[in-house]
């Protein structure tokens, strides 16, 4: 019976809730479907919504962490890479033989500027290169995470010093 009661009362929330949407989404038929999606969750976890609370901020709480979801969510998808350009083998050839002069060079310049930095900091931004963990380096290194995290942070930004010549030539290719 409570279900049913907590169902009917969140309907009287409906001009309150598209207003708060609207806010989120900035646009009318995504607050919409942002209120029609609240109001899905609302009711399949009314069985959590205890007697006393604020009915009103539980599904201000609801809607806006369904939004947080859903903007995660369409970010991730926004961020793959989009292959349906035409890449054959013949175009692969030419980029890879202009390029692999430079390459060369570049590769070893990275190269001396991770043999300038002290192993304090090599090993960690390594380790972190390589696809550890920062709690994987820390037990392997046996040094506090916060020391791991700063150590990677300073490699950054002596290699970023220590190679800003290829940054400024990358931002003006990416622009061509």
């Amino acid at each position: 019976m409570k279900n049913i009661i907590v169902s009917n009362e969140i309907y009287n929330h409906t001009s309150d809730l598209q207003k708060f949407a609207i806010g989120f989404t900035q646009d009318l038929e995504d607050a919409n479907d942002l209120v029609q999606d609240t109001f899905l969750r609302a009711i399949s976890y009314s069985a959590q919504f205890k007697d006393g609370t604020n009915l009103k901020a539980w599904l201000y709480t609801i809607m806006r962490n369904t939004f947080i979801n859903n903007y995660r969510r369409n970010k991730r998808i926004r961020t793959f890479v989009d292959t349906s350009e035409d890449l054959n083998s013949a175009q692969l050839m030419k980029s890879s033989l202009q390029n692999e002069g430079q390459n060369l060079f570049i590769n070893d310049d990275i190269f001396k500027a991770l043999d300038k930095l002290e192993p304090q900091y090599s090993v960690p931004f390594m380790r972190y290169f390589e696809g550890y963990k920062y709690q994987e380096i820390a037990e392997e290194l046996n040094i506090p995470i916060g020391t791991v995290k700063t150590r990677i942070h300073y490699a950054r930004q002596i290699l970023k010093k220590n190679l800003k010549m290829y940054s400024d030539g990358f931002s003006q290719q990416t622009v061509n």
